[in-house]
């Protein structure tokens, strides 16, 4: 264990720490041991296949459906589990450092995240760098979130995960400030390991440089650089941790693992949205990797995160219904 991190007493009342358990520990240390091999090595579209072939390797959840969609103009897949509201949709945005990731590979990740919020989700495939650069992922998404009102959505909730965390937080506060206006009422949003912060400058690309089994700094830089393209890192819309009007964004979670280098990206941009009077609460599970959501069936932690943001999702969408 490390840092205050590690006591919770330390903790402002918005951070939860979740310990790491004995069969957890002897689970990751076998994934990392596994994963070794990989590290640093995801570079450019030649990771697309590989990057789908871990996505791919989720354990599929019981009784989900699948359709292939269009939202936006914008094709994708529809994720539906046995019960759902036909007028309420979670909205998920892959992760992929903006250069990997299909809506078919991560199908199975949503399938555990919708049949535990029992509400359908839609999985976007927006368009990726470096053949798209910023903005046309955003766009992408904005696309579809506008399009879903004619779907017959009422509420939705925004879901992302790593790159796709990113675009979920840039995506409500497009919806705070009204840039992104339709009767649909986003009702939550939910980022797993969000980029927030394109400058690359927490903390954690340092502290957590070892823990990270995935990611190494000059990969990092490699990718984040042929996504902005011409677009300088301190764009809102690019780093949502440089927006400075985030006091009306609907209630936010945000999970993350401590083992990763991106701890920091969701730890600030928490801090800011409380600050803003948001609210927003961060969930750090020690000695998680990034994207430890994906072990769901092997990992206790994935699977109790995955069960909170249900239950979350759930609440958020009964008291719209309530309200409304």
């Amino acid at each position: 264990m490390r840092s205050a991190l590690s006591h919770p007493a330390t903790q402002k009342d918005f951070i939860l720490i979740h310990p790491l358990s004995p069969k957890d520990a002897e689970t990751t240390k076998v994934m990392r041991q596994m994963s070794a091999g990989i590290k640093g090595k995801l570079r450019g579209i030649e990771a697309r296949a590989p990057f789908d072939g871990i996505m791919e390797g989720v354990v599929p959840a019981e009784g989900v459906s699948f359709e292939a969609g269009t939202v936006g103009g914008i094709s994708g897949l529809w994720v539906r589990p046995k019960h759902f509201q036909t007028d309420e949709a979670i909205l998920h945005l892959h992760g992929g450092w903006f250069h990997w990731g299909t809506s078919r590979a991560f199908r199975h990740l949503v399938g555990h995240i919708a049949m535990r919020a029992n509400a359908q989700a839609f999985i976007p495939d927006y368009r990726l760098a470096p053949e798209h650069p910023f903005p046309a992922g955003v766009n992408d998404v904005e696309a579809s979130y506008r399009a879903l009102e004619k779907e017959g959505i009422r509420r939705v909730a925004v879901i992302g995960d790593s790159a796709g965390g990113n675009l979920a937080l840039v995506l409500s506060s497009l919806v705070a400030t009204r840039a992104v206006s339709t009767d649909t009422k986003l009702v939550a949003t939910i980022a797993l390991s969000p980029v927030t912060d394109l400058t690359l400058s927490g903390a954690s690309y340092d502290t957590r440089a070892e823990a990270d089994p995935y990611f190494v700094m000059p990969q990092v830089i490699e990718l984040v650089r042929s996504y902005l393209g011409n677009t300088e890192p301190q764009h809102p819309l690019a780093s949502p941790l440089f927006n400075d009007q985030l006091a009306h964004l609907a209630p936010l979670r945000v999970h993350v693992g401590d083992d990763e280098m991106l701890l920091d990206d969701s730890r600030r941009y928490v801090e800011q949205a409380v600050a803003a009077g948001v609210d927003a609460k961060l969930d750090i599970w020690m000695g998680m990797p990034h994207g430890f959501t994906g072990g769901v069936g092997k990992l206790q932690a994935a699977s109790s995160a995955l069960e909170a943001i249900g239950i979350f999702v759930e609440e958020k969408f009964s008291d719209a219904r309530s309200a409304a």
